[in-house]
């Protein structure tokens, strides 16, 4: 059987009409990191033998009519800042954390409950402190897409949107505190979900940023992603939220004239303005409007944000031995937070609230925000060996993401082409906080019209 040929929600119900089985669904994603893993470098920690173990026994369940939830029998990989049971947790150090950090929170916990089969961990970042995804410990894992060289794939879930595009895994467990499970799902051709900031627990997951830090979900598809953030949303049980997909005639879609389209790569803006012609040629209601207060609130993310002091400050309090032993890209980060007062801090979280509250208003007039959602091409490795072009290419690989954690919004990104270095774009939908259903439901509505990533992109160079 081909997995990767059907959506998750096919692939539930074969599974539980016995067409096919788990085994057989696990072993297409083992075949598909045998062929390439070596190459892509997706993986921190490979849990295939286990992970075909545990199918033998899904299958066994499923002969007995018995059912754990929508997730039961899928291929999930998990980035390593989650907990799970049995399998070290590295969050991208030199060394494996405190057994303690193994232990599922609820997110994690969700996944394991319905029998969801967990593939393995995922790099990333250290402590997901990045953008682009690259790991001087583990290696940087590399873009299915690249042609010229290695070009990053995104980050900090650096590992989990190449884990989709390699096919041995069918959904990816990431975070996102200033962009990083949209940025690798843009980078490398997959949907990122960014959830609101407390929507989802963060317990069970090793922390970032606790004031902006957010667990979110990397799938091929959208119509793969509703099916996997209503199995993971909602507690076994209770209703399911429900991604409806809208109309797009009498849609209200904003595009900002600010800040989103400045200093686009070639052929980035050209992609996503197609495919917003696309929408508004189908009915949507396209409203050109401003976007109050984004340079202001880039600024202080510019500044190290909250993200720095408070990265500085879990490292000070639980690994002050690890501190000098951080990759440098990392490492010169929490050194700068050291400066930032106490009162500077407290600043920019008032300022940051202040900037929030004015700029949600926007959604009373439109139901989504689109924009491009990475403004560069991902970059060659070795374009950014040097510290201070990694530290631009960074900022501008968070740019555009970053507004909707700083805003508290949740977001999604979906692939709608090409850029001039035939690297994938991704349209950025934004929606008011708590509104992911809505938001998925919109996406829905523009896979709908303009197709699936897979059926946009084809298949990346590196796995052709």
């Amino acid at each position: 059987m081909n997995a990767t040929g059907l959506s998750l929600a096919e692939l539930a119900r074969g599974l539980r009409s016995r067409k096919f089985s788990a085994v057989e669904i696990v072993d297409c994603c083992r075949a598909a990191h045998e062929r390439s893993e070596p190459l892509l470098n997706a993986w921190k920690s490979w849990n295939g033998d286990a992970a075909r173990l545990l199918a033998q026994s899904v299958d066994g369940l499923f002969d007995s009519g018995m059912d754990f939830g929508p997730l039961m029998g899928l291929p999930v990989s998990v980035k390593d800042l989650y907990g799970v049971p049995g399998m070290p947790v590295f969050a991208g150090t030199d060394q494996a954390l405190p057994a303690a950090w193994e232990a599922a929170g609820p997110v994690a916990g969700a996944v394991l409950r319905q029998f969801g089969i967990v593939m393995g961990k995922t790099h990333t970042v250290e402590f997901a402190f990045g953008g682009l995804g690259v790991n001087a410990h583990w290696g940087t894992p590399f873009n299915p897409w690249s042609t010229d060289g290695q070009r990053t794939p995104g980050g900090s879930s650096s590992g989990a949107g190449v884990s989709l595009a390699q096919g041995s895994a069918l959904v990816a467990l990431g975070t996102d505190t200033a962009g990083s499970v949209r940025v690798p799902a843009s980078m490398t051709g997959q949907v990122g979900l960014k959830t609101t900031h407390g929507r989802w627990p963060l317990a069970g997951i090793v922390p970032l940023s606790p004031s902006l830090d957010t667990a979110g979900l990397l799938t091929r598809s959208v119509e793969d992603m509703a099916f996997a953030f209503a199995a993971i949303d909602t507690p076994c049980g209770e209703s399911r939220p429900v991604c409806a997909m809208p109309s797009l005639a009498g849609l209200r879609l904003g595009v900002a004239d600010n800040f989103f389209w400045e200093s686009l790569d070639p052929g980035i803006g050209e992609s996503v303005s197609a495919a917003i012609d696309q929408l508004a040629r189908a009915g949507a209601h396209v409203v050109r409007l401003r976007v109050p207060h984004c340079d202001e609130v880039y600024d202080i993310f510019r500044q190290g944000g909250l993200a720095a002091s408070e990265l500085a400050a879990f490292m000070n309090m639980e690994f002050p031995e690890r501190i000098e032993r951080l990759d440098p890209v990392v490492r010169a980060r929490v050194a700068a937070a050291e400066q930032v007062s106490s009162v500077e801090y407290l600043r920019r979280k008032q300022v940051l609230r202040d900037c929030a509250s004015r700029a949600t208003a926007v959604f009373a007039d439109v139901d989504a925000l689109l924009a491009p959602t990475v403004a560069v091409t991902p970059p060659l490795l070795d374009d950014i060996a040097d510290g201070a072009a990694y530290a631009r290419a960074n900022m501008m690989a968070l740019r555009n993401t970053v507004i909707g954690n700083l805003f508290g919004w949740c977001a999604l990104t979906l692939p709608v082409g090409f850029d001039a270095r035939r690297m994938p774009v991704g349209l950025q939908l934004m929606g008011a906080p708590m509104a992911e259903a809505r938001l998925i439901g919109i996406g829905l509505a523009v896979e709908a019209l303009i197709g699936r990533g897979p059926d946009i992109l084809g298949r990346a160079p590196a796995l052709a």
